[in-house]
């Protein structure tokens, strides 16, 4: 990529120019600020960032767009809940040149998301209060009765990651995927409102066990771990550039930058799993995760809807 030009001819001086890029987005604050800084250095154009869960983000995308009013370039999130907002036509297509070694299955078929991370999600647990022997191998192990009233877990009826997280257990559960939802519900975990939130509620000990993303436990303060099971399930997480941008070039150049070389070395510092080839987070088996992974399908608008209004009853009806 030529030193002052960017794919499809935007110019970084036209972005030099426009001088801050707008993105909402679920990137924890510590791993955004490494990219951050990354960027600002080299290009000298600052970025405003809102976090909150995918649910949040999406809704808030929506709402404004919907308004006619959207105040974001860029939006970034795990893929279900992003491609939600296909269908209003909310992103742009756009094709950063960092990604052209990236892994075939992990890119959008239309264009618009641009995968630049994995999110692999496992089981964390409290290395003080759990045993070696007690540490799930396999996600029935979470079924036993000992860790009842000890799990976290996001709010499937709230968060959409989770309840897509869910759904896809009908890839090692078949018809009878269900039936695990619904015993996992009998083990009355502790609900949260995002994936991030969970982490800390182990360290605390409020739970020992929890299902969340695995590059938390390397992200983390205290005493918590990752289980090594079998069944890793995965969504790319993406970016995907406003098609009403007011900053369209600084967009470009910050989802440029996260594709690039250097900006995937930033994020793998940070402890995340990048698409970059051979770049890994310091997580001992990252090579190995990243070989075994379940890709998750996208539950449609209406399934999503119809999945959180069973989980509702399953999880939270008394």
């Amino acid at each position: 990529m030529p030193a002052q030009t960017l794919a499809q001819g935007v110019s970084v001086e036209a972005a030099k120019k426009e001088g801050k890029t707008v993105i909402y987005g679920t990137i924890i604050p510590q791993v955004m600020s490494q990219i951050e800084k990354g960027f600002e250095a080299k290009y000298g154009i600052k970025t405003e960032y809102w976090r909150a869960d995918a649910t949040k983000v999406i809704d808030r995308v929506l709402t404004e767009w919907r308004s006619g009013k959207p105040a974001f370039d860029i939006v970034i999130g795990a893929r279900g809940p992003l491609a939600l907002a296909k269908q209003d036509g909310v992103y742009a297509k756009f094709s950063p040149a960092g990604t052209a070694n990236f892994p075939a299955k992990f890119k959008d078929k239309d264009g618009q998301l641009i995968a630049w991370r994995i999110t692999p999600v496992g089981i964390l647990y409290n290395t003080e209060q759990v045993k070696p022997n007690d540490v799930p191998k396999s996600l029935d192990d979470l079924l036993d009765p000992k860790w009842q009233g000890k799990i976290s877990m996001p709010d499937p009826s709230r968060h959409a990651s989770t309840a897509q997280y869910l759904w896809n257990m009908q890839q090692v559960k078949g018809d009878k995927w269900l039936d695990f939802v619904r015993a996992l519900a009998k083990q009355r975990p502790l609900l949260l409102e995002s994936y991030s939130s969970v982490p800390s509620a182990i360290v605390r000990g409020e739970a020992l066990v929890g299902i969340t993303y695995i590059q938390y436990a390397g992200q983390t303060k205290g005493p918590i771990s990752f289980a090594q099971i079998n069944q890793v399930f995965a969504d790319p997480s993406d970016a995907a550039l406003s098609a009403k941008a007011a900053n369209t070039n600084a967009a470009k150049l910050f989802i440029e930058y996260l594709c690039s070389a250097e900006g995937q070395r930033k994020v793998a510092e940070a402890g995340e799993f990048v698409l970059s080839p051979g770049i890994y987070p310091n997580i001992q088996g990252a090579d190995k995760i990243l070989t075994n992974l379940y890709m998750m399908d996208d539950p449609s608008a209406e399934q999503l809807a119809k999945l959180q209004g069973e989980f509702r009853q399953i999880f939270l009806s008394k």
